[in-house]
């Protein structure tokens, strides 16, 4: 059985009347792509914002590598390896693309600010960006500034920017979000290949995406779990299909 390496358990989060979480288990464990569905307001983003840190839960334990971490802020749980996309707004638009990755390669090495310009000569810090950016299929647009970018090519650098940070699980948002079919295709080979560094909660609106990347899904309707399976276990439980597809019979 593989390693659990994110264990949620009875997850709870009101806001006022609005359950927004509600008793919500689920675990990502080692290797593989767990993938979170459900219709818009069902609470997915509420749900990774408390992994992350960003929201307290009012109930219920969030354990990561075997540790409890529900009271740790965004920060300390970053550090212990829990690797979320970075927002696009978060990069530096007027670095390049390398300079961003460069940057987070630093914060994780813990090395203090030095002099740009012996900064951009140290190979502690230029190898393994150039490295994570080839990772992400980013190689040749990696002297480019970040605001040049496509929308694409931005969600990639955020991947590369996650990687530095070397996280032991991945939380992704939505990082088909805007993508044309090239663009989602190119980003379904990377995502496919980053679960050999470390599992993948994944959400997305992307059924394709999902079908072509989950191990496992689970389906949230109105802030509760209705299912947990595989691909094929999902696509055929009727209540899924009523709930999430609206299908009437």
């Amino acid at each position: 059985m593989a390693e659990t390496v994110l264990s949620i358990r009875n997850l709870r989060k009101s806001f006022g009347a609005l359950k927004a979480t509600d008793d919500v288990s689920l675990d990502l464990c080692a290797g593989e792509i767990h993938a979170l569905i459900g219709p818009n307001g069902a609470g997915k983003t509420t749900l990774i914002h408390q992994i992350a840190g960003a929201i307290k839960q009012d109930g219920g334990t969030i354990a990561f590598l075997g540790r409890d971490i529900g009271h740790l802020g965004v920060a300390a749980r970053a550090r212990l390896g829990l690797g979320r996309s970075f927002q696009i707004s978060s990069l530096a638009a007027e670095f390049s693309a390398l300079r961003n990755v460069m940057l987070a390669v630093q914060s994780q090495q813990g090395s203090s600010f030095r002099a740009f310009r012996r900064v951009m000569h140290d190979p502690s810090l230029t190898e393994p960006a150039s490295k994570m950016l080839e990772q992400v299929g980013l190689a040749g647009r990696a002297h480019l500034p970040a605001a040049e970018l496509s929308h694409g090519e931005r969600r990639r650098l955020e991947i590369a920017i996650t990687l530095a940070l070397r996280p032991r699980a991945f939380l992704f948002d939505e990082p088909m979000a805007g993508m044309g079919p090239e663009g989602s295709k190119g980003l379904i080979g990377i995502l496919n290949d980053l679960r050999q560094e470390a599992p993948i909660l994944l959400v997305e609106h992307d059924m394709d995406a999902v079908f072509a990347l989950a191990d496992r899904i689970s389906v949230l309707v109105y802030g509760r779990v209705v299912a947990t399976g595989s691909v094929s276990e999902i696509r055929n439980n009727t209540e899924v299909r009523r709930a999430y597809f609206g299908e009437h019979h």
